[in-house]
């Protein structure tokens, strides 16, 4: 892929060049092992996926994971704290691998000690606590914590336990840290032996800065001091991001406390750190709580503890989880056999960095503004002051950051994983983006947290994006990436496809959706008018139709309004921009959570929503929701309700149609919980039939489960603004709302802008019924101007009121053509252009009031009177950056 050319508009770094043109010698891969043997043969599943999150978690190759495997089917591993042969071998295994460890970080157990933890976290949690702090007093003025303000969560939460014993807690900025150690500066008194502990990390697992390891032994000498005040300073140091790329030498760099987690060296396992403590220091270390086996005796009834001799046996409560332990044998076998060990590592994916570094900050708009804006310390010029982390920010040709949460969504189409947000790291965000304190507290106060996508704020950056390298990592990789970059900020936008398969997906079931023949997701091929809405052959399915008139099962309970349109006629869209009559246009209710649509004419309305919308989810083996994004193919599947007979007839191509019961049968339903948005759900399983016809169509095991009819799902924490004094609004298993509204005049507005003309007329790619299929709406109106349902407060369709919740926040769901289920860029894009990065399209609704006594329905035709906002009794601002996207 070396040397390949992108999409007009701008060429791709060629990568021969840039080794050549390098200043050092720059190496990629392993010597004569193949790179790209190595990732088909260990890393197969990473087919299709550019994987750039190594500093959130490497992955593991399945070597590793298969010899893990042997070993515990071919030995007997028994609990380390029993006394039989079994126990021994565990015992004496752990202890090997504590002797493995030191090995590779180039020190011996007569300077250093393992104590296995549950992570970093949990080891930076232990000194804290463990550590000897001295109280402010008469004759002292205590001890002093202090730590680079570029440092994860964890470190910085170290201050609790620090505050709680009255000892000062001291942030101190990189460049301060670079002045002391330039300017020497030192305590008046070294011979004061007063404890201070000193924190920072070894790379930041924000910019990838690799801070320098000289500062331990400057430190501890007490050549430098971050504050100026007598006593003996301590370091730990946070080595947990930096090891996972690079060696570490603690013969040479000898720091008191050495934190670690084993799945950013080795992908798995995971929850399983170690804390590598100085010999020296560890008589000076305090503990209080212990655990089984860390007592050499102690009485139950009196206040009676002696500790066990070793540190490592005191400070390790509790049974470590040796399986785990022994898991780490094979971690370091795989990546010293797969690369030649840490050295190469570090060469090789700096080497992936500096050269995406340099592509990246080259890449110029026509008008010669950036695409982007890199955060960093360094020039990416050394391994050793960079390690292989990139962060940075989008920006559009006037210099305006587009929000990290948009790029992410972008990202996704293309399958590339990345990560964005502040990365646990407050600090160095802050710093590189210029935000300060009373920026945060206003965030939060605003409703912004550490996690979620609320990206922008008065259009200044809440957080940016990070891509990082592992030693799996190819040039292939950057390039995908890079590519990525050049074709959503610097190619024309043309409107065309750019189609997708999804990893993995069975080429067979693609090629059957995109035949002619195939049925699509939404169809009308004898929807009656509304003036045939009184018709009860919707309980006849000789012909399957998708437009169903529920009319005939109930009595009219309402008033529709008349319209001289036929279904087919409306989905031509309204062209003069929404001013005809502003009546409801289409229908249509999603039975089964992320699959086809079901379109009526006129139907019933339940409590949680339209009747049946939503009432039903696909989920995996581990009773985890599938959604479109996951699993695009669930568009293929479409389910039919007939109401009459009680039944759900779900079928799909090249599959027999099978029927799963619309309500469950309480005496043999397997009650079960799963989540949607967070929200816990009780529902059961359909059965094994359905689950088994699932199964076999998506090539992977899942189970269809429905809500509980007795389960109530309360929608009063989702929304600012009760739907209706003294009640509470209840939901089906939708994200969000109980309804989404989509104005044709909108649609028809994007419609227009996606689809091109050229010297034989109009190049029509994304017809109107298909960009309205795409955006899953529940209720679809015309009769306004583009994008003005975003003003309303509450709509009356005719006898029925409801309260607009706010507007929808679009993922890349809206990219999946809802009729073969293949991925394109360009809606998403294009609607991320002319909304101004918002991606916001049609609107939430909730029931202000509604009265079940007798039946109620939402028909075809009925006339939809809005209420505008500013006319409205009652104003609310919709918090519609917390919205998730309803339309799964």
């Amino acid at each position: 892929m070396a040397g390949g050319t992108a999409q007009p508009g701008a060429e791709l770094l060629d990568f021969a060049q840039f080794r050549e043109s390098s200043a050092r010698r720059l190496v990629y891969g392993y010597g004569r092992r193949s790179l790209r043997e190595l990732r088909a043969r260990e890393f197969g599943r990473l087919a299709g996926t550019v994987y750039l999150d190594h500093a959130g978690a490497t992955l593991f190759p399945e070597s590793q994971l298969t010899n893990f495997t042997k070993d515990l089917t071919e030995n007997v591993y028994g609990n380390p704290h029993s006394q039989n042969i079994s126990s021994k071998l565990t015992h004496d295994t752990v202890e090997q691998v504590r002797y493995r460890i030191l090995a590779h970080f180039h020190t011996s157990p007569e300077d250093y000690s393992v104590i296995f933890t549950a992570g970093s976290t949990a080891a930076l949690k232990l000194v804290a606590e463990a550590f000897p702090w001295v109280s402010p007093g008469p004759e002292s003025s205590g001890s002093r914590f202090c730590y680079l303000t570029d440092s994860h969560t964890s470190v910085v939460g170290m201050r609790k336990v620090t505050m709680a014993m009255n000892v000062t807690c001291i942030p101190v900025r990189p460049e301060d840290v670079w002045l002391a150690e330039k300017q020497g500066t030192a305590a008046s008194d070294p011979d004061c032996q007063l404890p201070h502990l000193f924190c920072y990390p070894a790379q930041s697992n924000f910019s990838g800065t690799r801070y320098p390891l000289s500062w331990i032994g400057e430190l501890k000498s007490g050549q430098m001091c971050p504050v100026s005040v007598p006593g003996k300073w301590f370091v730990l140091l946070d080595a947990a991001s930096h090891v996972s790329t690079s060696p570490l030498d603690l013969s040479v760099h000898q720091a008191d406390f050495v934190p670690l987690s084993f799945y950013k060296i080795f992908g798995f396992p995971t929850g399983l750190g170690a804390l590598l403590v100085n010999n020296r220091v560890a008589p000076l270390l305090r503990k209080t709580y212990f655990g089984g086996g860390t007592a050499a005796a102690y009485l139950a009834g009196e206040d009676f503890y002696v500790p066990r001799q070793s540190m490592v046996e005191r400070f390790e409560d509790g049974t470590i989880s040796f399986l785990d332990i022994i898991a780490l044998k094979h971690g370091f076998d795989a990546l010293e056999r797969l690369t030649g060990g840490m050295e190469n590592i570090k060469q090789h994916t700096f080497t992936l960095a500096q050269y995406t570094y340099t592509a990246l900050s080259t890449l110029r708009y026509p008008n010669g503004a950036p695409v982007a804006r890199i955060y960093s310390d360094t020039e990416f010029s050394s391994p050793e002051v960079q390690g292989p982390i990139i962060n940075f920010n989008v920006l559009d040709d006037n210099g305006n950051i587009i929000g990290y949460s948009e790029v992410d969504k972008m990202a996704s189409l293309y399958n590339i994983h990345v990560r964005t947000g502040c990365f646990c790291n407050t600090g160095a965000c802050q710093r590189h983006l210029g935000i300060s304190n009373e920026m945060v507290k206003k965030h939060h106060q605003a409703g912004h947290v550490c996690g979620d996508n609320v990206d922008l704020i008065d259009g200044q950056p809440t957080g940016s994006v990070r891509i990082s390298f592992g030693y799996m990592s190819t040039l292939e990789d950057a390039q995908a990436f890079l590519r990525f970059i050049i074709a959503t900020r610097l190619r024309p936008f043309d409107g065309q496809h750019l189609l997708q398969a999804t990893p993995g997906e069975p080429a067979a079931l693609l090629a059957e959706s995109e035949a002619e023949n195939a049925v699509p997701a939404t169809v009308d091929r004898r929807s009656p008018s509304p003036q045939e809405d009184a018709s009860s052959d919707s309980g006849i399915w000789n012909d399957l139709p998708i437009a169903v008139d529920a009319g005939g099962l109930h009595p009219p309970l309402l008033e529709v309004t008349r319209t001289q349109q036929t279904p087919s006629e409306k989905a031509a869209g309204v062209p003069d921009g929404g001013l005809g009559p502003h009546v409801v246009t289409n229908l249509y209710l999603y039975p089964i959570k992320s699959c086809a649509a079901f379109e009526v004419t006129r139907w019933p309305l339940g409590k949680q929503g339209l009747l049946y919308d939503r009432s039903w989810m696909v989920v995996n083996h581990n009773g985890i929701c599938l959604s479109q994004k996951q699993e695009p193919r669930l568009c293929l599947i479409q389910p039919f309700i007939d109401l009459q007979q009680g039944i759900m007839v779900v079928k799909a191509k090249g599959m027999e149609p099978i029927e799963v019961p619309l309500e469950e049968n309480n005496k043999q339903a397997q009650i079960c919980q799963s989540k949607v948005c967070a929200d816990r759900v009780n529902t059961y399983d359909c059965g094994e039939e359905i689950s088994s016809w699932l199964s076999k169509l998506l090539g992977r095991p899942c189970h269809l489960i429905k809500q509980s009819s007795n389960f109530q799902r309360n929608a009063r924490k989702k929304h600012g603004k009760d739907p209706s004094p003294g009640t509470t609004a209840t939901l089906s298993l939708v994200n969000e709302a109980q309804y989404l509204l989509i104005n044709r005049s909108s649609v028809l507005e994007l419609h227009q802008q996606l689809n091109t003309s050229d010297e034989n007329g109009k190049v029509e790619s994304f017809p109107m019924k298909d960009l309205i299929s795409r955006f899953r709406a529940n209720i679809v109106t015309n009769g306004t101007r583009a994008f003005e349902e975003e003003k309303w407060d509450e709509i009356s369709i005719g006898s029925l009121c409801f309260q607009v919740s706010g507007p929808c926040h679009r993922c890349q769901m809206i990219c999946i053509d809802q009729q073969t289920g293949q991925r394109n860029q360009d809606v998403f894009r294009k609607l991320s252009e002319s909304r101004e990065r918002k991606v916001n399209f049609g609107v939430y609704l909730m029931h202000t009031a509604l009265d079940l006594s007798s039946p109620c329905f939402l028909s075809v035709g009925s006339q939809v009177l809005p209420v505008l906002k500013e006319n409205a009794e009652r104003h609310h601002l919709p918090a519609s950056e917390k919205h998730q996207d309803v339309i799964s």
